[in-house]
């Protein structure tokens, strides 16, 4: 073997492999976990502070509901015994913007831009957060409030419950029974409701009595 060819051999080789291993790690340790142990946590310390008032619903629980990554962030849904709010809080701290508490930014969703106001807490942390219901009073159970959460944040990702202008129309057909079909979840979730709502009513806040956050 040359001179030349043992020097090659020699020197030190670059792993590849390694390298990218060492950039993902690095960049796992900028990722913030879920922020659901802490909201429930926090909330249900509020939660025995308020027990028994009237805007309260006793059937109801502290729970964190589909919490997951979207755009660097975490998304998801908090139901107490008195507001149910979707909840952003950070999750790559190189891509969240703080917003002082109270102040208001908007989000463009499939379904829309969607206004949340900034909040802190000390054991919660940091968070923004859209108003869904309050108070919950309407709500049975917690199973109900639960399906309406998950309803509500499936909701944001589907174009059909975006906003369209109210445009007049005809209808030139004659008139026809609708065909019969099985109720699906939404539809039985309205009867225990005891009141009509679509998907796009839940991200109304058509219940909704506050401005923590709101459809624009």
């Amino acid at each position: 073997m040359s001179s030349a060819s043992r020097s090659l051999s020699d020197s030190p080789r670059v792993d590849h492999e390694s390298a990218a291993s060492s950039v993902a790690a690095g960049q796992a340790e900028t990722l913030l976990p879920d922020p659901s142990p802490r909201l429930m946590d926090a909330f249900r310390v509020a939660a025995t502070r308020m027990d028994g008032l009237a805007f309260v619903n006793p059937a109801l629980v502290v729970e964190a509901v589909g919490f997951a990554p979207w755009r660097g962030h975490w998304l998801g849904v908090l139901v107490t015994p008195w507001f149910m709010n979707l909840i952003l809080a950070p999750r790559d701290a190189a891509v969240w913007s703080s917003l002082v508490p109270g102040e208001k930014r908007s989000y463009e969703f499939p379904a829309g831009a969607y206004d949340f106001i900034g909040a802190q807490d000390d054991v919660a942390g940091e968070y923004q957060m859209c108003s869904l219901f309050s108070p919950l009073l309407q709500f049975d159970d917690q199973e109900t409030a639960r399906l309406v959460a998950e309803l509500a944040r499936e909701a944001l990702f589907d174009v059909a419950n975006a906003e369209k202008p109210d445009l007049p129309s005809a209808n030139l057909s004659p008139a026809t029974e609708p065909a019969a079909a099985d109720a699906g979840p939404l539809e039985k979730l309205e009867a225990r409701l005891d009141a009509p709502q679509s998907k796009r009513d839940f991200l109304r806040a058509r219940f909704a009595g506050d401005t923590h956050g709101t459809r624009r």
